[in-house]
């Protein structure tokens, strides 16, 4: 009996370590390849080997450093204009990242706070919101993105605005669903039992079941609007001058491809693994943060 008196009580897990877990390889995965994008992004004077818009005609389309006539000096090989295609890639990862975290958080806030109204209010409140994503989801995104884009102005703020103006749709409609069906449950006839306004039920009680599902779409918004951005630098309607988009790469290297592979494959291949990186991320934390499979 001393021995099991005197016994330190048992070390429980943390819970952080425990969502860790659940997340699994997806989880992992995900937040390894978002981080190195974010890192190379936010260090991208101190990582790309040269300027990204110094031009030399006389090291125009040099092959990868590993392919037979490259250079050293130039790992990925050079573009049409004798631009460094690894300078190009890193400060195009700039623009991307900066687009997908502002729209998608935008676009979030705004989709959260009306489909939170559409759900909870109903009547005449739910009957016009839900009119406006009809009406707003009739048309094609990406078209409508291009629309807004070309009509505000080219440029990183009218990229943004364009994304946000098209896919807050995605949340509201999703909120507005998961709100009506959380207000059905015991608890939050409980919460109004014991007098909790409205405001209050949302906030505390209704808004944080939600968080699993938001922190998925958000990261799957974030790299639709990398699509998004890589789509209209594609057409041209996305950051003006020679600013470095992962787009306007690839439009300069479909001219070129047969010559000069590698300054169109490159591009695609990282906008290809931002965007899964981006979906494994959000789904490992869907399934680290949902309270179902909390042990």
């Amino acid at each position: 009996m001393a021995d099991l008196a005197l016994a330190p009580p048992a070390i429980r897990p943390s819970r952080w370590l425990a969502a860790l877990k659940r997340g699994g390889a997806r989880l992992w995965v995900g937040a390894a390849v978002v981080a190195l994008l974010v890192l190379v992004a936010a260090s991208a004077p101190f990582l790309a080997p040269h300027d990204p818009l110094e031009q030399d005609l006389m090291l125009a389309q040099l092959p990868p450093s590993w392919v037979a006539g490259g250079d050293p000096a130039y790992l990925f090989g050079t573009d049409s204009l004798g631009r460094c295609v690894l300078s190009r890639l890193i400060y195009a990862a700039r623009t991307a990242v900066l687009v997908a975290l502002i729209a998608a958080t935008l676009a979030a806030l705004i989709g959260i706070a009306l489909g939170l109204l559409a759900g909870s209010f109903g009547g005449w409140v739910d009957q016009g919101i839900s009119r406006l994503i009809d009406v707003w989801m009739a048309f094609p995104p990406v078209l409508l993105s291009i629309v807004l884009a070309a009509v505000i102005g080219a440029g990183l703020t009218s990229v943004i605005a364009a994304i946000v103006l098209v896919d807050w749709t995605r949340f509201a409609r999703v909120v507005r669903a998961e709100t009506m069906v959380q207000l059905t449950r015991d608890y939050a006839a409980a919460a109004r039992v014991i007098g909790m306004s409205r405001a209050k039920l949302l906030r505390l009680e209704i808004l944080p079941n939600l968080v699993p599902l938001l922190i998925t779409l958000l990261a799957v918004e974030m790299g639709i609007a990398i699509l998004v951005e890589v789509i209209l630098s594609f057409v041209g309607i996305s950051v003006a001058g020679d600013t470095p988009t992962w787009g306007g790469m690839i439009s300069e290297g479909r001219q070129i491809v047969y010559q000069a592979p590698w300054i169109m494959a490159l591009p695609i291949a990282c906008i290809i693994t931002s965007v899964i990186g981006l979906n494994l991320l959000g789904d490992g934390l869907r399934i680290a943060l949902d309270p179902v499979q909390r042990s």
